[in-house]
This record gives C-alpha cells, structure tokens and sequence, in this order.
C-alpha cells in the first residue's frame, strides 16, 4: 500500500462519516416531526456502507499484487430504520387519530447522539490517517534531497 493510497482509502472515510453526521443530523431535527410531505410521520434514516471492491480483474489482480484489494468505503443507501413509530396519546394534537393517539417518529435522541459522536470519532480517525501519510510523505521527501 502507497502513502497515496492510504490517502485515498482515508478520503472515502472521510466522506462516508460525513454523510453518517449529515444524516444523524437530519434524525435530530426531525425528531418531533408528525407529518411530512408523504403525511405521514417521519422515519428515522440509517447510513448502510460497504467496502469499495476492484471494479475489474485487472485491478483485482493488481491489488493482490500489491498486496491491497480494498479502496476505503462507500455508502451502499440510506435506508429508512425499520422500528415501529411509537404512538404517544395525544387527543389534542391535530395529527391525532380517532383514538387520540398520534404516531411519533422512530428517532431516540440518546441514540442518534451515540451515532453522532461515533461518526464523529471515525472522521478524526481517517483525519489523523491522512496527516500521518502526509507527515511520511513529507519526510519522505526530506531524505531524498
């Protein structure tokens, strides 16, 4: 594995945990959202990556050559969480059904701040990552003048 490499799997990193924060972020602010444009109350979103394959034999080949086949990440979807909304009992609210219960998002605060500070901690991980092979990219360079 290069130093540029390792640059490049960094940067998928990076935006793959950036996406994951953009997304928590959207959970958070949508939390008491009872009716959307669909009318119906908001779903939580969830972030599915996967490992970037080769493309192609030859690459596949080259990477075992090298003895790297993996190019970093990349978010496969943003899936919607399949946990059941809860229902709270409301009969005042105007999106209350006959009942008086109104179905309220799938978003647990606690959760999504978990999600966020573990999003957050993998994009200072690929960070340092990419500072340290620029660091040994730079000394690199000094020992060769």
């Amino acid at each position: 594995m290069s130093l540029f490499d390792a640059i490049d799997t960094a940067a998928t990193g990076l935006s793959a945990e950036r996406l994951r924060m953009d997304v928590t972020a959207e959970n958070l602010a949508n939390a008491q959202t009872t009716r959307g444009a669909d009318g119906k109350a908001y779903r939580r979103k969830v972030v599915v990556l996967e490992e970037v394959a080769p493309s192609n034999f030859g690459s596949t080949l080259h990477g075992v050559m090298k003895g790297s086949d993996t190019k970093g990440v990349k978010v496969a979807q943003i899936a919607q969480d399949a946990t059941p909304n809860r229902l709270v009992y409301d009969p005042g609210h105007p999106d209350a059904d006959a009942r008086g219960y109104v179905s309220m998002p799938n978003v647990q605060p606690v959760t999504e701040m978990v999600d966020l500070i573990t999003a957050s901690r993998g994009y200072e991980a690929n960070v340092t990552v990419m500072q340290t092979s620029k660091q040994m990219f730079t000394k690199t360079l000094e020992i060769l003048r």
